[in-house]
C-alpha cells in the first residue's frame, strides 16, 4: 500500500538532543530484552525504531516513557535524568506517548477526552476553585479552545461533541494524540500508528506528523508499516535480539542484508 508522500528531513548534526537511552539495559530475570541499547532524537526529527517481533522495541519504548525503570543505564529527557521517574512525571517534563491500542474514555465527548491532556490547569486543584473562581473560568475557556484547535488540526473538529465510543480505529488513534498534544510535548512516542487503520486516515496521520515535526516537534515511532518509515522518517534505528542492529536513513537500512536476515531469519539472496 502506497502512503502519503511527506518531507521530513532528518534533524541536523549538530541539533540538540531531546531524548536519549544511554546503555539502557532491561532484565527480566534471566533473559535480557534490551541489551546495551543507546540512541538519541532530536527536536523536529521524526526517528523510526524497526525491528522483528521479540526485537525488545516495545520494552525500550516503555523505559523511555517510564513504564518501568531500565536494570541499567541512562534515560535523558532536555539533558536531565528521568529513569527514575514515573509515566506521569515524565509528561508533564514534555513527554507523551500513544498506545497500539487506543484507550479513550468512551462515555466522554472528544472535546472532554482531549481537554483531560491539559497541562497545570488551576480547575483541578481546590483551593484555585474556592479562591480564585474567575482564574480558572478563564484557563478553562483557553483550555477548550486549544483543544478544538488540536481536534481542528487532525480532522476530528465536526466530531468534538460526539462520545468516543462513536469512532473508528484510526479515529481514536487521532484521538489519543490529541490528548496528548494537548500537554504542550517536546517530543512523542508513537506505538504502531499504522496498526488496523483504513489507508485513507493514514495518509492524514502521517502528514499531520509531518507538520508537527517541521514545527519542532520529536517523533519516535514504532511501525511494522515499513512504507510508513520510509515516508515518513528521516532515521531508522533497526533492532534485533534486545541489541541495536543498524541504523540509518530508512532506504539504508532497508537495504542492509543484516536487517533482511533479521526479519526473515537468514541471508538475503
Amino acid at each position: 500500500m502506497k502512503v502519503a508522500t511527506v518531507s521530513v528531513p532528518a534533524a541536523p548534526p549538530a541539533a540538540a538532543s531531546i531524548l536519549e537511552a544511554v546503555h539502557v539495559t532491561q532484565r527480566f530475570g534471566g533473559l535480557v530484552a534490551v541489551d546495551d541499547v543507546s540512541l538519541s532524537i532530536a527536536a523536529g526529527e521524526v526517528l523510526g525504531l524497526i525491528g522483528p517481533n521479540g526485537a525488545g522495541k516495545s520494552t525500550l519504548f516503555d523505559v523511555l516513557a517510564g513504564e518501568r525503570p531500565p536494570s541499567a543505564g541512562r534515560v535523558l529527557l532536555r539533558g536531565q535524568s528521568v529513569e527514575r521517574q514515573p509515566a506521569e512525571a515524565r509528561l508533564g517534563a514534555g513527554l507523551g506517548r500513544t498506545f497500539q491500542i487506543p484507550r479513550p474514555f468512551a462515555a466522554l465527548s472528544l472535546l472532554e477526552n482531549v481537554m483531560l491532556g491539559a497541562p497545570r490547569h488551576p480547575g483541578e486543584r481546590l483551593w484555585p476553585n474556592l479562591l480564585a473562581s474567575g482564574r480558572v473560568a478563564a484557563a478553562e475557556r483557553l483550555a477548550r479552545g486549544r483543544a478544538m484547535e488540536i481536534l481542528s488540526f487532525l480532522d476530528l473538529a465536526p466530531l468534538a461533541r460526539e462520545p468516543a465510543r462513536v469512532l473508528s480505529g484510526g479515529q481514536r488513534k487521532l484521538l489519543e494524540l490529541a490528548r496528548v498534544l494537548m500537554a504542550e510535548p517536546a517530543v512523542v512516542l508513537l506505538d504502531e500508528p499504522a496498526a488496523g487503520v483504513h489507508p485513507a486516515l493514514l495518509e492524514t496521520i502521517i502528514a499531520r506528523l509531518a507538520t508537527l515535526a517541521r514545527g519542532g516537534l520529536a517523533v519516535l515511532v514504532i511501525e511494522h508499516h515499513l512504507g510508513l518509515i520510509a515516508e515518513l522518517c528521516g532515521r531508522a534505528v533497526v533492532m534485533a535480539e534486545g541489541r541495536v542492529l543498524c541504523s540509518g536513513t530508512p532506504a539504508e537500512v532497508l537495504a542492509d542484508p543484516r536487517v533482511a536476515e533479521a526479519y526473515v531469519g537468514r541471508p538475503a539472496a
